[in-house]
C-alpha cells in the first residue's frame, strides 16, 4: 500500500488506499464494513467524471474511456429531483477512481453509503458524498458502485 498521510491531505495510489480512507472517514459516524471499487461494466475502465448532489444523496459516474454513465447505489430513484455539480479535486483534476464505501445494519442492510475517490491528477483522497439509507432489503446496492 502506498498510503500517505504527512500532508494536508491523505493521497494514495491504489484501491486499497482508498478503501482505508473511506473506512477512517466513517460517514454517519458508522463503521464502514464493505468498500467495493467502481467499474464500467461494458469496458472495464476505473477512470471517471463524477456528478452529485450532497442535498438529495446522490451521485452519477461517467467512464472516461468509453463514456458510459452509471448511476451509484439508489441515486437514479432521486436524480430527478437533483441538482448534480461536477466533481472536481482542490488541485482542479476531475478524472478519478471511485470507491463506495457501505455501513451495514446487523450485517446485512444497509444503513449509509460513502463515496469515495480518487483524483488521477494528483492522487488525493477524499470521501464527496455521503447518505443514509433507511429502507429494505438492500443487497442490490452492492452490484451499484
Amino acid at each position: 500500500m502506498t498510503l500517505n498521510k504527512s500532508g494536508k491531505m491523505w493521497r494514495g495510489e491504489e484501491f486499497a488506499d482508498l478503501a482505508e480512507f473511506i473506512r477512517h472517514f466513517q460517514a454517519g459516524g458508522y463503521p464502514v464494513d464493505t468498500v467495493v471499487e467502481s467499474t464500467c461494466r461494458p469496458c472495464g475502465g476505473y477512470s471517471f467524471r463524477v456528478a452529485l448532489d450532497d442535498e438529495e444523496g446522490c451521485a452519477q459516474r461517467v467512464c472516461v474511456n468509453c463514456g458510459v454513465a452509471a448511476f451509484i447505489a439508489d441515486s437514479a430513484e432521486y436524480w430527478t429531483e437533483a441538482d448534480p455539480g461536477e466533481c472536481e479535486c482542490p488541485c482542479g483534476g476531475d478524472e478519478f477512481t471511485v470507491a463506495v464505501g457501505f455501513a451495514l445494519r446487523d450485517g446485512q442492510d444497509v444503513r449509509w453509503i460513502s463515496v469515495g475517490l480518487r483524483c488521477l491528477t494528483d492522487n488525493s483522497l477524499g470521501v464527496y458524498t455521503d447518505w443514509k439509507i433507511d429502507y429494505s432489503p438492500t443487497e442490490h446496492l452492492f452490484n451499484q458502485a
